[in-house]
């Protein structure tokens, strides 16, 4: 589906769409789309990897929010448009409109606002398959990183603990229209089947709170956090945060958390 007129990339949404054929095929073949899967692909844009989606799987679900896109995106006979703030809607009443217990979720996300539509997607994981997602590179060495290095922390942690992940492909700058002053990825996501028990509001805030002075040993944060709560269980505070495997965060915050 080719627009009739040319379409200007809007700054304030962060629009940078994908134009390299080569890596639209690559991402295409990531992500294995089937005929008949449930699938949402975000921010669509001019359709790029809209099209091939589409192709094969014979329907697709989409959210834009431009709404000059998502007018150009109605005229397509296989698509049906949600024109939304992707951080407004409940993927769960999607699933549900689409029949499906569990969806696919893929997109070229804004990169102005990743982090908080990876964090809104984990509250939904619960009827996600898998999700398959173009972000800026720094931000998915950041959400693959290993403990002991300069990239891990509270992204790692939050998004490790339930979901296994992996960087799938490179993209570089040119691969855009505009080009973006960064490096873009892919990354796979899938959700762990059975994930640790935990209040993920309480391990959100425990992970910030030990994050907050990365350079400083746990004591200096965590552990004046766990003071405050007279927890006497045993934790090392004498680490610092980026030395911390994310079961270690896990177990504590169920452990805070069963408390009383």
């Amino acid at each position: 589906m080719k627009p009739a007129v040319k379409h200007i990339a809007r700054k304030r949404f962060g629009q940078h769409f994908l134009s390299d054929g080569g890596i639209i095929d690559a991402i295409v073949r990531a992500i294995q789309p089937r005929p008949g899967q449930p699938m949402v692909e975000i921010g669509p844009g001019l359709a790029a990897l809209t099209q091939p989606l589409v192709e094969r799987l014979g329907r697709l679900t989409v959210i834009e929010l431009d709404r000059d896109l998502a007018a150009r995106l109605r005229q397509h006979g296989q698509l049906d448009v949600i024109e939304s703030d992707v951080l407004k809607v409940d993927f769960a009443q999607v699933a549900q409109a689409l029949g499906a217990t569990k969806i696919r979720v893929v997109g070229n996300l804004p990169y102005n606002i990743s982090t908080p539509i990876l964090f809104h997607l984990l509250e939904h994981v619960q009827v996600i398959e898998d999700q398959h997602f173009m972000l800026q590179k720094e931000v998915i060495d950041r959400m693959v990183a290993q403990p002991a290095t300069a990239a891990y922390g509270r992204l790692s942690v939050m998004l490790q603990w339930r979901y296994a992940m992996e960087d799938v492909l490179f993209v570089p700058p040119e691969s855009f229209d505009p080009p973006p002053r960064v490096d873009s990825a892919v990354v796979r996501m899938l959700p762990h089947e059975q994930p640790a028990a935990v209040n993920v509001a309480l391990l959100s805030e425990l992970v910030q709170v030990a994050f907050s002075q990365r350079r400083k040993l746990l004591r200096h944060t965590l552990g004046r956090w766990l003071e405050a709560r007279t927890y006497a269980g045993a934790f090392d505070t004498q680490r610092r945060a980026e030395e911390v495997p994310v079961a270690d965060y896990v177990a504590l915050a169920s452990s805070v958390g069963g408390r009383g």
